[in-house]
């Protein structure tokens, strides 16, 4: 992730500093990504629909909803890495098939998005029950930033704007999330301290990033259809 502060200078926005912050490196992504693709490289060869994919990793992350209810922090968090290599899966997919549609996009934007609150709420439930009632409102305060996350970028796309830049996008969550529930339960109590700072702090830089555009585009009017008001 590269962070810019910018500063307006007349109709253009000049770049003033750049940041580098990595908390998911670069090399640890494309390692993954080179593991699994001869999976990626046999899905394709078989044209599968991309939307299985989202399907099943909706499935995969309503389960580590259930298990971590029940308090199987352990496997919760395996079911969750489950669900993220099938959110991995279904893009590559998409694009190696040359199956991207408008569709497929919102599909599996709107189950990441049911599968992330699940996920949640099923922690919730599960530190409810034990008694830890500041981790509940630790996940409740994570668990908005996360929507929030992606609810500015769709808002800012939907305006018209380049919005894919953030310190703790979902990538980055499941990782943080499913490896430290897998390790260890107080892990995964740092994991979503972590993310609940980090999420709320991506939604604001992605306002802030999205208002540095806005200054280098003076004079122009929002699409037709589009106000600021609403959803």
């Amino acid at each position: 992730l590269t962070l810019f502060t910018k500063t307006a200078t007349g109709p253009k926005v000049s770049e003033t500093a750049k940041i580098k912050i990595d908390i998911l490196p670069q090399p640890i992504r494309d390692g993954f990504v080179k593991l699994i693709q001869p999976l990626i490289d046999f899905f394709i060869k078989l044209e599968v629909n991309p939307n299985v994919f989202t399907t099943v990793g909706f499935g995969l992350n309503v389960v580590a909803a259930v298990v971590f209810g029940f308090g199987h922090v352990h496997w919760g968090g395996i079911f969750m890495l489950l669900g993220g290599i099938c959110d991995m899966l279904d893009g590559r997919v998409a694009r190696g098939t040359g199956k991207v549609t408008r569709f497929g996009a919102l599909y599996d934007s709107t189950l990441d998005r049911y599968s992330e609150i699940l996920v949640f709420l099923g922690m919730a439930f599960y530190f409810f029950r034990v008694g830890k009632e500041w981790v509940v409102i630790a996940i409740l305060i994570a668990m908005g930033g996360s929507v929030m996350v992606s609810y500015v970028r769709a808002r800012a796309e939907g305006l018209g704007f380049e919005c894919k830049i953030g310190i703790m996008q979902r990538a980055e969550r499941v990782v943080y999330l499913g490896v430290s529930a897998v390790l260890h339960e107080v892990l995964l109590i740092v994991a979503i301290l972590i993310v609940a700072v980090l999420a709320n702090i991506t939604a604001i830089q992605r306002i802030h990033y999205i208002w540095a555009q806005e200054n280098g585009r003076k004079g122009d009017t929002l699409p037709e259809g589009q106000s600021f008001d609403g959803d």
